[in-house]
């Protein structure tokens, strides 16, 4: 049974996401501060965390920078729950490494579309797997192992990402649209949400550094992942 953390300080919004995610076959907890839920994911790693920004005791945010810089918490799913309009900490949670955000108010249903949709990306990756790492350029990825290197070196990749570059890499040469990238890695819907892409494939160049370059801009329409590495190899 898939865990699920819910940080939530609001005590009526966090016993409806508990009793419906629970009817919906999750082990769930819930916790209403920030501090606490960070030592209950060390303590019994979840699944997916269910996230508020804002929290008495410490933001949302730092949760989910904490969790991100815990090597036994980095591939935990996080969905953010946002207020209406606060697009900052949206991007800003995004840039973290948070899989996706409801913006409050929200319905139940939606919600838990969304957490079976971030689930279902954590655990059946992007179809068949090699059985060997891929090497392109000075990118190597394990897409099995969920790891991935430049130039011998490591990047730590969320789920998200991993899922970002996999869909890419294997389209590489073909420009891919944000409508079909947010319907593709996020299961969502096309016509929403299109700066979720922009942040994340800004945050996914960053991590590659040197073989950033290989996902390329082409403007008006989406990304594109080289159809060769710079020395054609």
């Amino acid at each position: 049974m898939e865990r699920i953390l819910v940080i939530e300080d609001e005590g009526d919004i966090r016993q409806v996401l508990e009793y419906n995610l629970r009817q919906a076959g999750y082990d769930v907890t819930g916790v209403e501060r920030g501090n606490a839920g960070l030592a209950l994911a060390r303590e019994r790693p979840p699944d997916l965390v269910v996230l508020d920004l804002m929290l008495p005791d410490i933001p949302g945010l730092d949760v989910c920078r904490a969790m991100k810089a815990d090597a036994r918490l980095r591939k935990v799913a996080v969905i953010m729950l946002t207020a209406k309009g606060s697009e900052i900490d949206r991007i800003v949670g995004l840039e973290l490494g948070a899989d996706d955000y409801v913006t409050k108010p929200f319905s139940v249903r939606e919600v838990l579309l969304r957490v079976q949709a971030v689930l279902r990306r954590s655990s059946a990756g992007g179809g068949p797997d090699p059985v060997e790492p891929v090497v392109f350029g000075r990118l190597r990825i394990d897409h099995t192992a969920h790891r991935a290197w430049v130039d011998d070196r490591e990047v730590a990749l969320t789920a998200l990402e991993m899922r970002l570059l996999w869909t890419l890499y294997q389209r590489r040469g073909r420009v891919q649209s944000r409508g079909t990238l947010l319907d593709d890695v996020w299961d969502a819907d096309p016509e929403n949400n299109t700066r979720t892409v922009d942040t994340h494939v800004k945050r996914l160049r960053e991590k590659l550094g040197t073989a950033g370059d290989y996902v390329e801009t082409v403007r008006g329409v989406g990304y594109r992942f080289a159809a060769q590495p710079e020395d054609g190899s």
